[in-house]
């Protein structure tokens, strides 16, 4: 039997290759989605759903902006189930005028491009929250920032995808792709012109040469505490000690979620690569969490959980096409940003194989950056 033909296969049926799918259907062309196991499992399974505008770079601004956009436009659709949630998030500054300093320069860099933000002094700050702990300095409110329930998020653009024409391939483990086709462990082979590597922490595997290294994180959600959280909270030197690239680390960042239920983070691991619950990364994240909400040790938890981020060394996706190999294109590497950066990273990827013009600059995302590194390493 001959391989089934397709203008576009697309290996990862996470958030990143549905909303990939999503947008090669609206544009016209006939996708296949490939994944060994659900929609929307892996990192998207384990993940927050935060929809955030992160300014890390102003690459990762660009990017996260974008995509935010995408997700306000399209938040009319989208079902129930997704729990799309505008609730904004407060960068919480410590009882330090260093931190205070660093809200005003996060508020000049998000007013100079137009993203709204308040910033709230210490009164204003537990008017807004007040199971936060006595004594901080104040904050940053970025009411546009969002959450939403990730798998649903995945099932709805990848049944929106199917709608439009797009084949879905589940249980099917990936061998190897390149060359227009798609080799699955059982020796069958999907052919497209275009294959689209959007298999998160795997596709390193299955495109030798990128480099994406596994960042284990923990997640707890509890009980149904109605009212005790209104807005995502994040601690303002987040980027500083869960963005460590060498070393564990943990930060406060707690969720409300529509049900009443807290979902708390966060936590970051290199070299471990088993997926069980570690006590002691999970003890820290939770103290964490409690020096700033002391009311959480009261909470009832009900699950805790893993995954696992494919992170870059320069802290941005891969996104294009891949060198030494025309039908090769990349989307993979967003770290713990892919729900926030799902749907401008299908925009962008489409754009340029259809050769649309992006609306935000691609060379920061391009993955013959990861090319040169390694070739010259």
């Amino acid at each position: 039997m001959s391989p089934a033909a397709y203008d576009v296969a697309i290996v990862g049926a996470g958030i990143v290759g549905a909303a990939c799918a999503d947008e090669f259907a609206r544009r016209g062309m006939r996708a296949a989605v490939v994944d060994r196991d659900l929609i929307g499992g892996g990192a998207t399974a384990a993940g927050m759903g935060h929809i955030v505008t992160m300014d890390d770079s102003e690459a990762q601004f660009a990017l996260t902006r974008y995509s935010q956009q995408l997700w306000q436009r399209l938040r009319p659709e989208l079902p129930t189930n997704v729990e799309y949630e505008q609730s904004g998030t407060i960068w919480v500054a410590a009882a330090d005028q260093e931190e205070m300093t660093e809200v005003r320069r996060k508020r000049d860099y998000y007013g100079q491009r137009d993203v709204p933000t308040e910033v709230l002094d210490s009164q204003a700050l537990k008017q807004l929250e007040p199971n936060l702990r006595p004594g901080l300095a104040g904050g940053l409110l970025v009411p546009e920032d969002a959450v939403l329930y990730p798998p649903c998020a995945a099932r709805f653009l990848i049944e929106r995808a199917q709608q439009r024409g797009a084949k879905l391939h589940l249980g099917c483990s990936v061998a190897e792709l390149g060359r227009g086709r798609v080799r699955m462990t059982d020796g069958s082979e999907i052919s497209a012109k275009i294959v689209v590597n959007a298999a998160g922490t795997f596709a390193a595997q299955l495109t030798p040469g990128i480099e994406i290294k596994k960042r284990k994180g923990h997640l707890l959600i509890t009980d149904r505490y109605a009212g005790f959280l209104r807005h995502q909270l994040v601690e303002l030197g987040y980027l500083k000690s869960a963005h460590s690239m060498t070393s564990d680390s943990v930060a406060f960042n707690v969720q409300p979620r529509r049900t009443g239920q807290i979902l708390i983070g966060s936590s970051r691991q290199y070299g471990a690569d088993h997926g069980e619950v570690d006590s002691e990364i999970l003890a820290r994240m939770l103290q964490r969490a409690q020096e700033y909400m002391p009311g959480l040790a009261q909470m009832s938890a009900l699950r805790t959980w893993t995954g696992f981020r494919a992170a870059t060394p320069d802290k941005l996706p891969l996104i294009g096409p891949w060198p030494g190999d025309d039908s090769v294109f990349l989307a993979a590497g967003h770290e713990g940003l892919g729900i926030t950066m799902a749907l401008a990273t299908a925009r962008i990827l489409v754009d340029q194989i259809t050769g649309t013009k992006p609306e935000i600059p691609i060379e920061p995302y391009l993955p013959s950056r990861a090319a040169k590194e390694h070739a010259h390493a």
